[in-house]
C-alpha cells in the first residue's frame, strides 16, 4: 500500500477555492519511513531526513507567519484502526490560506521538500478553521 505523502492537484485546487482569509490550522499526522528514500540513494533516517526539512523550511513557514501552535506525542489509537500509528503529531497555524499556499509555492521550500518526501511512509494534513471551544465536548 502506498502511503500519503503529497497532496493530488484535486486536492490541492478544493484546498484553494476553500475560503483564503483569516487563520487556518494545519493538523499534522505523520509516520516515518525506518530509512529514508531519496532519489540519489543518500542514507539517512527517516527521522534525519525529516528533521532536515524542517530545518531548511522553517525560514520560509517562518516568513509566511506560520507557527506551531500544538505538538503531542501519540501513544494509542483508541477508536480507529488498530496497526494506525504517528510518529509526530502536530497543529501548525498560518495567518491565512494564502499564506500556506505562498510557503508551498516558495523556491526554498520546494527544494526542502524533497527530505519530506524521502522521510515519510504516511501522512495525513488536515485543514481545520480555529474556533474558541465551548462547555462541552465538541461544542464551540
Amino acid at each position: 500500500m502506498t502511503g500519503h505523502v503529497d497532496p493530488t492537484r484535486e486536492r490541492f485546487a478544493e484546498f484553494a477555492d476553500l475560503p483564503r482569509t483569516g487563520p487556518i490550522q494545519m493538523l499534522n499526522l505523520v509516520r516515518l519511513r525506518g530509512r529514508a528514500a531519496y532519489e540519489d540513494g543518500r542514507e539517512a533516517t527517516g527521522l534525519e531526513a525529516y528533521s532536515t526539512y524542517g530545518r531548511e523550511a522553517a525560514p520560509v513557514f517562518h516568513r509566511v507567519g506560520g507557527r506551531q501552535v500544538w505538538i503531542g506525542k501519540f501513544e494509542q489509537t483508541l477508536i480507529g484502526p488498530e496497526d494506525e500509528r504517528w510518529d509526530l503529531v502536530f497543529v501548525a497555524e498560518y495567518p491565512s490560506a494564502d499564506a500556506f499556499i505562498e510557503m508551498v509555492r516558495d523556491p526554498a521550500y520546494r527544494e526542502a521538500v524533497k527530505h519530506r518526501q524521502a522521510a515519510v511512509e504516511d501522512s495525513r494534513l488536515i485543514r481545520l478553521s480555529p474556533r474558541s471551544p465551548g462547555g462541552r465536548f465538541g461544542e464551540e
